[in-house]
């Protein structure tokens, strides 16, 4: 039997245009389960309640700070779109790959597990622990195919502090859940149906 050996293990940068599609999906749902997990485990090590967490409040106020802060962020990245150069606001064509050629379905599939998970770990978790802006550094940072540009990793700092903002003023996690769902369906489905000039 052959031993392992660390020293063979070589690293090699990677872009996007490297991935096929299946293996484009295999890294986006292996992070989100890391993610999850870790959310998980550091909930727990918080002696957080998890099913607490997660309860769905009797009063549906979280839906409106949700979907209202889902609607402000759609129109300010649409009126960023309009005006500003593309080339600023670059993501190494992640997104495209991601939701270009995909059905509705998997579309919201993928938005509703990355709402999860990421919700979980950085408003559970993370913002628990040390409070909104350093949770939006954080985010904004393991966004790393933004950091290129200042307006999108803006633009992803702005969005993590208002989706803690509204964690805050709800009360309920599901308040970020809900926006955060929305902004990456909405802004899939306009990536997926947007014509080509």
């Amino acid at each position: 039997m052959k031993k392992f050996d660390l020293r063979n293990i070589r690293i090699r940068k990677v872009s996007v245009d490297d991935l096929d599609d299946r293996m484009l999906l295999i890294n986006l749902y292996g992070t989100q389960a890391l993610t999850l997990i870790i959310g998980i485990l550091w909930v727990l090590f918080q002696r957080q309640n998890l099913i607490q967490l997660f309860t769905i409040p009797k009063e549906l106020a979280f839906l409106w700070w949700g979907a209202g802060l889902a609607c402000a962020v759609i129109l300010v990245d649409l009126l960023i779109s309009r005006f500003v150069p593309e080339e600023a606001n670059d993501d190494g064509g992640v997104n495209d790959r991601i939701f270009r050629k995909r059905p509705i379905w998997h579309i919201a599939v993928i938005s509703f597990v990355v709402s999860i998970c990421e919700e979980l770990l950085f408003r559970g978790a993370i913002q628990h622990a040390i409070g909104p802006y350093w949770t939006s550094i954080i985010f904004a940072t393991i966004h790393v195919r933004y950091l290129k540009h200042w307006i999108p990793t803006g633009l992803v700092f702005s969005i993590s502090y208002g989706l803690g903002w509204i964690y805050m003023q709800s009360g309920s996690i599901w308040a970020p859940i809900i926006a955060h769902f929305l902004i990456d369906f909405v802004m899939g489905l306009i990536i997926r149906f947007r014509r080509e000039s």
